[in-house]
């Protein structure tokens, strides 16, 4: 018996419809999984891929350049396929089954979504995300290019609301920016066993260099080794042997006025100079003038930042610097070597002065600490989140926070800590307990 005509076209017409929902699933699959792909792919190691030649990866790099405009195109296109798929499921469904039809095209099609168009494309994405986002860069950024005008205006669209309610949407603002996703990703690197602690704080070191700055780990003029030039030759020599510095900054009547740096290599070269030339007696020494071999001094402002310092330090090939203030006041030193150490930690050589740890533990779980110790270098010790904003030791931390200069035996609590007073210098904390509450 022949088939009816009507039967023959809606056998075709529900195998076609069946079909398109299939396709419309697919496209659903492919916009999940590539938003996930191009929004989790790491962008160093799409860097990576570019350079050794892939040409998706490059793509990539470039469709991840707006991410606004990107998820907008992609949530657009995920949007319509899946509207017109459940559409067209419940049209189907509804012929077959009649009014019940809508309550089976509602179950079956959040089935099919949830499973085949949400969870596993995006699964699949995120284990294999720099390999998915170089494989689905070209058709997407096909996509956008499709869907960038309705997407642009739904930006202003979105913003004018937003604007109505107070909100300013900066479209250049990143959610994120670059050092605190490395920091980030440290830290959980840290937590999950993956990244030593001495790693961390090396990188986190180097990031800092550029917010940091010369006041914050100079040495205090307090503590400047330095030489009179009006000091006798024989005086000077002898200074120079005894220190463990081969530069020591010169001055004239005030200490505050330098003259100069002298470097005990070129003392020494004056020295054997004289030596062969057979003139190394006292009214030679008499005669010797230090400036002849002393090295103008180079001074910088407190305010500059490390990075900015290390840069100058290379390029004026030199390593020692003298730190002022905006009166032109010496504040202190800093050296290349006390850049590099807040990035790999104390550089110790034969002729440093050996020192006595700045941490002690106690039985009862408190800390002897040298109120000289910088705030930064105690975070570094203990992962700890004291604040270094108002005082870059643990002592003008204290009395920041005390806002007086305290006693011994005085006890504060401040940032969950418990600091107590244990002994005191003239006006200087020296020596503090602390303890977390």
């Amino acid at each position: 018996m022949d088939t009816p005509p009507t039967e023959s076209m809606m056998d075709a017409a529900f195998w076609i419809t069946a079909g398109a929902i299939l396709l419309m699933l697919a496209f659903s699959a492919f916009f999940s999984g590539s938003e996930t792909a191009l929004t989790a792919a790491s962008r160093g190691k799409l860097r990576s891929l570019a350079d050794r030649g892939s040409k998706g990866a490059q793509t990539a790099l470039d469709v991840t350049e707006d991410n606004e405009r990107l998820i907008g195109s992609v949530l657009l296109g995920n949007n319509v396929v899946n509207i017109l798929a459940t559409s067209l499921a419940t049209a189907l469904l509804t012929r077959v089954f009649g009014q019940n039809g809508v309550a089976f095209a509602t179950l079956i099609m959040t089935l099919l979504v949830l499973i085949f168009a949400e969870v596993l494309p995006k699964t699949y994405a995120i284990t294999n995300a720099e390999t998915v986002a170089a494989r689905v860069a070209r058709p997407i950024r096909f996509v956008i290019l499709i869907f960038s005008p309705i997407v642009e205006a739904v930006r202003w669209f979105v913003r004018g609301v937003l604007y109505l309610f107070g909100v300013r949407a900066d479209p250049e603002s990143n959610i994120l920016a670059v050092r605190e996703e490395i920091a980030g990703a440290l830290s959980l690197g840290h937590s999950e066993g993956v990244v030593e602690k001495e790693d961390r704080d090396r990188i986190l070191g180097a990031l800092d260099l550029s917010e940091r700055f010369i006041e914050e780990i100079m040495l205090h003029r307090s503590g400047i080794e330095m030489i009179d030039a009006n000091l006798p030759a024989q005086d000077i020599l002898a200074q120079c042997l005894q220190s463990p510095h081969t530069r020591l900054p010169l001055y004239r009547e005030d200490p505050e006025n330098i003259v100069g740096v002298i470097h005990a290599k070129d003392l020494l070269r004056a020295m054997h100079k004289l030596l062969r030339g057979g003139g190394i007696d006292n009214k030679a020494l008499a005669k010797f003038d230090i400036m002849d071999v002393a090295m103008p001094a180079y001074f910088v402002p407190e305010t500059t930042t490390l990075d900015d310092q290390m840069r100058q330090f290379l390029k004026r090939k030199t390593h020692f610097a003298l730190v002022v203030d905006e009166y032109g006041g010496l504040q202190g030193l800093i050296t290349l070597e006390d850049i590099l150490e807040e990035i790999v930690g104390e550089i110790a050589d034969e002729f440093d002065e050996v020192k006595e740890d700045q941490i002690e533990a106690t039985d009862d779980g408190a800390f002897i600490v040298d109120g000289a110790m910088t705030i930064r270098d105690l975070n570094r010790a203990h992962d700890w989140q004291l604040p270094d904003d108002e005082a870059n030791t643990i002592a003008g931390l204290v009395i920041h926070e005390a806002q007086m200069i305290p006693v011994e035996g005085q006890v504060f609590s401040f940032h969950g800590f418990r600091f107590e007073v244990l002994e005191k210098e003239e006006n200087r904390i020296a020596t503090l307990k602390i303890r977390a509450l």
